[in-house]
């Protein structure tokens, strides 16, 4: 049974039913129209933690897809499990792939910062401060790419950026 139909309290009925009546009418194809439905059973799996289940649907969705605009946002999605998961470099790759589709996407340019920004602190706690240097110049490029995009958004990064003086 897809996740769709196990929905158990309101608001996820209400999303899946209107997400079945935006689907029914629009004009899309049986592919398309699968892929979402794989997608919207991604997203419900992952907001419960069930990430192996989420994965598994992305990944179908991805079979399916062929918009790029919505592949980044599935591709994105599988990086925010993988990140989760303390998986960074398999995060990255699929941030750099969602934004290699779509490179107006904020929210996957503000998450390979932190991981960079991340992996500049790790270094710094080894005394490598070459690496850490480089991996933090490396997150301020892509926080400067993502406040350029969402200016409200990211006040920490935008604090950072001007204390480091990488602003």
């Amino acid at each position: 049974m897809p996740r769709s139909q196990k929905n158990d309290n309101f608001i996820d009925k209400t999303f899946t039913v209107m997400a079945d009546i935006v689907l029914k009418v629009l004009p899309t194809s049986k592919s398309e129209k699968q892929a979402f439905s794989y997608y919207r059973d991604g997203m419900s799996a992952q907001s419960e933690g069930e990430y192996a289940e989420a994965l598994e649907n992305y990944y179908e969705a991805l079979k399916l897809e062929e918009d790029p605009y919505d592949r980044s946002y599935i591709l994105y999605n599988i990086g925010l499990i993988y990140a989760s998961n303390g998986e960074y470099i398999k995060a990255l790759e699929y941030y750099h792939q969602a934004l290699d589709l779509n490179s107006q996407l904020p929210q996957a340019l503000n998450n390979v910062a932190v991981i960079y920004h991340y992996q500049g602190q790790k270094a710094l706690d080894t005394q490598d401060t070459d690496l850490a240097n480089s991996m933090f110049d490396r997150a301020s490029e892509y926080w400067k790419q993502a406040i350029r995009l969402a200016p409200n958004n990211y006040i920490e990064a935008q604090n950072w950026l001007k204390t480091t003086g990488r602003a």
